[in-house]
């Protein structure tokens, strides 16, 4: 197949500040029939390998470090022998889940390669301080983590997040992309940087 992204859905539980929630997460392989990067490999690790079957993975790359993004990174990685990659800001959130594994760092403006695609390593802190997004230019297409959904700006009323950070990473780092940029996010369905960026202003006059 050409390069593209493939999207699997998994379904398990996100925890943090003493609370736990159901929800269901994208995980995206970019890739072709050769090789892919495994992006946020979450709750069912039998599932992403069975997508990857026998490419190569070329690295496991964790948007940000809450649980539900990571919680099958560790696995993905023994498997396949590719390197876990993620931003070190957020170190604190992986410790939690993988005490005693350190994955190798994930830098902003980094450019990460699978087949014939790259993708450029956006910091956009706000989520946590440690947040990412990917952007792949030739496929028109951001991979946004929890940075940005469709509706607006990921939650922010929880440890090591703030609500004027994201908005500064989504004025800065997103919004300046092209408007027809396809964001596909960490959960539930893709938007436009276009669609999103009409909603700005409200998002600031929320204030929350």
């Amino acid at each position: 197949m050409p390069p593209s992204i493939q999207t699997i859905v998994t379904s398990g539980t996100f925890s943090l500040d003493g609370g736990t929630w159901e929800v269901d997460n994208n995980v995206y392989l970019i890739g072709d029939d050769s090789e892919v990067l495994v992006i946020d490999p979450a709750h069912d690790h039998k599932a992403i390998l069975d997508a990857i079957g026998g490419r190569k993975v070329v690295g496991v790359i964790c948007t940000h470090g809450h649980d539900d993004h990571i919680g099958q990174a560790v696995v993905i990685s023994e498997q396949t022998g590719a390197p876990i990659r993620m931003h070190p800001g957020d170190l604190m959130l992986w410790d939690v889940v993988h005490p005693g594994v350190v994955p190798s760092e994930l830098s902003d403006g980094e450019v990460l390669g699978a087949a014939s695609l790259t993708a450029r390593v956006l910091h956009t802190p706000g989520h946590s301080p440690g947040g990412v997004c990917l952007y792949l230019p030739d496929l028109g297409v951001l991979i946004s983590g929890d940075t940005l959904f469709q509706g607006g700006p990921g939650a922010t009323g929880r440890s090591f997040s703030d609500f004027r950070t994201i908005l500064d990473s989504i004025r800065e780092r997103i919004l300046t992309l092209p408007g027809d940029t396809k964001v596909l996010p960490g959960h539930g369905g893709a938007t436009t940087v276009g669609d999103e960026a009409k909603d700005y202003q409200a998002w600031v006059a929320r204030g929350h």
